[in-house]
């Protein structure tokens, strides 16, 4: 008597028996119940979920005869009756499955549509089931898409495809479509449970969480696996030789793996690494291990952090309880980051001369970028106002500055107002970090100095300094009040004038001026400077290696010629300190403080900021 595999033995042979396809279940059952019926369905998902099954049941609905002989369509096919017997057992006359993968062909399409013009002999419907039917060629989908779009009452047209994505759409809008869904290995592993308790298989469950989870959604994958597990194991499924013959890792390793990352123990981490290189286990296979356990641990930790219970796949699993702990142990942006090094490292097995190695590599990669200390908020680089202030880190309370620290402010030619910040601070500049200064605040008011106060007599600040009543040091970034302040620095260190840089000037505005230069060209002109100038030759320089192109140089010679200087331009790379740009740029910089000057200096706007605590916007001033 020959041996029948789990998988054919166990097909489901109603929908009753369906397992994990409950959203397609559900609607064929009502469409059968109340006889609403497509003539064209396709069953699309990966390997091993059940397509070929619900064609097969499909095709017995439509046309079971019930025990009696006087059945009509239904959602549950008695399964005795001559039409289901002969679909089971692959022979019924009116029910055709086509293998696109190896029929893909016109020619194979057009022989199958041939046979519709012919009623049943047998059964109520002729059911055409297309098995992988994104392998058919543009020709034969092309045949086919008349008779798919009106096939005659008594015809009905079943797809299935592992790749939705090569249907074409002009097939996909004239069918009914149902995706059928990888299977949770809980599912699978309880159907597996009672599948093996009617074959009396003892199985442990641990094996079968093993099975499950090689099975990555299959369920003919599934129990294939188990029809190899049990010859492996010789008749029973014990965890051991089930992971033996997978070839995965015992999840004490990858626990192992996970405490001495968590704990920064590179030498367990390297010695573990070892004994999976001896024991001949996958090092692709371990970080597939470690990202599980990873995931369920940020899970935990997720729920723990909401104040939610942290629930387990099985109450059973004992695996549950070590990885409670480990959650707890590893820091959450820690689990995070070893997951994704986990799921990019196995990508670089490959890479490496010794997989092993590559492995160790990988999990000392954690240990790499694992915080030594603990982490200090980086601090803000921009500032909410102006007068914000940052301090970088924490520090004692700055004691009070003494009246003869504000004694220098007297020489100054503007004497500071009771209701002013000071301009410039004091001379504590060691006592700072670099580029930051002090900001002084007076908070004494100028009522209470009298009313014959005088600021402006030298004796008026003395008094002042010593009716103060409190002066705050804080430190704070050095920001220009005006981008001008900026410009004219700038400008100041970069900008020399000379003799041939006026005649370069003055000979570049004039090209612009007549439209002679554009682009390239023109940058090339306003960048550079005139080094030298003979009868016949000059020399430019310019900073930038991308400016010296051939084509540019000898279309502003052309330019210069068309001026009246008909001469030979080399350019040199070096140091600029006198180009037409800087010139251009020092004189927009120059009327831009002029007009700030005048708002500044307005009387009004003065009292604004002095009344009021007024500030002009920097970049609002636009020299007219």
């Amino acid at each position: 008597m020959s041996y029948l595999v789990l998988a054919r033995k166990y097909r489901p042979r109603n929908f009753t028996e369906m397992v994990g396809q409950d959203h397609v279940v559900q609607a064929l059952t009502n469409a059968l119940t109340t006889q609403r019926l497509h003539h064209a369905y396709l069953f699309t998902g990966t390997r091993g979920v059940g397509k070929t099954t619900v064609s097969r049941i499909l095709a017995k609905s439509l046309n079971c005869q019930g025990v009696d002989g006087n059945g009509g369509i239904t959602a549950t096919p008695c399964g005795v009756c001559a039409a289901c017997s002969d679909i089971d057992s692959g022979r019924f006359v009116d029910y055709t499955e086509l293998d696109a993968a190896s029929n893909r062909g016109v020619d194979e399409v057009q022989a199958l549509l041939e046979q519709a013009v012919y009623k049943p002999v047998q059964g109520r419907f002729k059911v055409f089931m297309i098995d992988e039917v994104h392998m058919l060629t543009n020709t034969a989908f092309n045949a086919m898409l008349k008779t798919l779009e009106e096939p005659p009452e008594y015809l009905k047209f079943v797809l299935a495809t592992t790749d939705p994505q090569k249907v074409p759409v002009t097939v996909l809008s004239r069918c009914l479509q149902f995706n059928l869904r990888p299977m949770a290995p809980e599912t699978i592993r309880e159907h597996l449970t009672k599948v093996l308790e009617v074959e009396r298989v003892p199985a442990e469950i641990q094996a079968l969480r093993l099975l499950a989870r090689a099975a990555r959604g299959s369920m003919r994958d599934a129990l294939s696996l188990a029809d190899q597990a049990i010859a492996f194991g010789a008749g029973q499924l014990q965890e051991d030789t089930v992971r033996q013959m997978l070839g995965s890792v015992d999840r004490s390793y990858v626990f192992r793996l996970i405490e001495a990352l968590a704990l920064g123990d590179g030498k367990t981490v390297v010695e573990t690494s070892e004994a999976l290189r001896l024991h001949g286990l996958s090092a692709a296979s371990t970080l597939e291990e470690m990202s599980t356990v990873l995931q369920r641990m940020a899970v935990v930790q997720t729920l723990a952090r909401s104040g939610a219970a942290a629930t387990q796949d099985d109450d059973s699993d004992p695996e549950a309880s070590e990885t409670a702990r480990l959650a707890a142990l590893l820091p959450v942006d820690e689990t995070q980051l070893l997951y994704s090094i986990c799921l990019h490292g196995r990508a670089d097995l490959g890479l490496a001369p010794d997989e092993y190695a590559a492995l160790t590599m990988v999990l000392l990669r954690l240990l790499a970028f694992k915080p030594s200390g603990p982490v200090v908020p980086a601090e803000k680089k921009t500032l909410n106002s102006a007068s914000a202030a940052v301090i970088p880190e924490p520090e004692p309370e700055p004691e009070p500055v003494a009246p003869a620290a504000l004694q220098p402010v007297a020489a100054t030619p503007r004497a500071v107002q009771p209701w002013e910040d000071a301009a410039e601070p004091p001379q504590t500049s060691e006592l700072l970090p670099p580029g930051q200064r002090l900001h002084v605040h007076v908070a004494a008011p100028h009522r209470d100095l009298g009313d014959d106060f005088e600021p402006n007599r030298p004796e008026a600040q003395v008094e002042y300094a010593q009716h103060a009543t409190k002066v705050v040091a804080v430190p704070l970034r050095v920001q220009p009040e005006t981008r001008s302040d900026v410009v004219a620095g700038q400008v100041a260190q970069v900008l020399i004038p000379t003799e041939e840089g006026d005649f370069w000037h003055a000979t570049v505005q004039g090209l612009m001026q007549a439209e002679a230069i554009n682009a390239m060209v023109r940058e090339l002109a306003l960048q550079s400077q005139l080094v030298a100038r003979d009868i016949d030759q000059w020399i430019l320089r310019v900073e930038r290696e991308s400016l010296n192109q051939p084509g540019s140089r000898d279309r502003l010679s052309a330019a210069l010629k068309g001026a009246g200087y008909a001469v030979k331009l080399v350019v040199e790379i070096g140091r600029v300190t006198d180009s037409p740009g800087r010139r251009n740029h020092a004189a927009s910089a120059e009327k831009q403080l002029a007009a700030e000057k005048i708002i500044f200096d307005d009387p009004f706007v003065q009292s604004m900021m002095r009344d009021f605590g007024a500030k002009i916007v920097p970049g609002s001033i636009k020299p007219i």
